[in-house]
């Protein structure tokens, strides 16, 4: 694991500014800077970009890190149109070559059709919602955890690539009661866990 691949998704918009998305992701890349055994290639979706490019990137990578905040329980507009853009893009190209399945036996074998085996991705969110929202019984999210529940698809999409998941980091209740510094800490540790240990 050793060439990375960060994506800023932290869109900015209404009144968002994608400030805490940016800390992570620049977080992110000063670890790896700091560790001269990892390659590094960054993109953020608020910037301009070329699909053949990214489709590019996603082939360099050992490991995609994507960073994104939570709208609607969804991902943000944006982010969601470039994953559209270049996974379209990368049909054939990289991503992947079909759904996996044939004309003789349609009904089974899709999601098999991914370009992207061998690779690992791993998911940063961030949301408004505090996490007892998920773990306590009667809260909103019925004690479903993110990965399980709104990241569902999102955690299906990189399977069909191919990529299998590295452990996710959630972090909770940003805009209201952010811990920016403890959170900083708790992912430094993360990221120590998975890449150097």
């Amino acid at each position: 694991m050793k060439k990375i691949f960060i994506i800023n998704g932290g869109q900015k918009f209404g009144h968002s500014g994608g400030r805490f998305n940016e800390t992570i992701s620049n977080e992110t890349l000063n670890f790896f800077k700091n560790n001269k055994a990892f390659e590094i290639k960054t993109t953020n979706i608020n910037d301009d970009y070329n699909p053949a490019a990214e489709v590019d990137k996603f082939v360099w990578a050992d490991v995609i890190i994507y960073h994104t905040p939570i709208w609607w329980f969804q991902l943000p507009h944006g982010f969601k149109k470039y994953i559209d853009v270049v996974f379209t893009e990368g049909h054939a190209k990289g991503i992947y070559k079909s759904d996996g399945r044939s004309s003789e036996n349609p009904t089974i074998n899709y999601g098999t059709g991914g370009m992207l085996h061998g690779k690992k991705y791993m998911l940063t969110t961030s949301w408004n919602a505090p996490k007892e929202a998920f773990t306590l019984p009667g809260e909103f999210f019925e004690q479903k955890s993110v990965d399980e529940g709104p990241l569902f698809g999102f955690h299906r999409m990189n399977a069909f690539t191919g990529m299998k998941p590295l452990q996710s980091m959630h972090f909770h209740d940003i805009e209201k009661n952010a811990d920016v510094e403890n959170d900083i800490k708790l992912y430094q540790n993360h990221l120590t866990q998975l890449f150097l240990n």
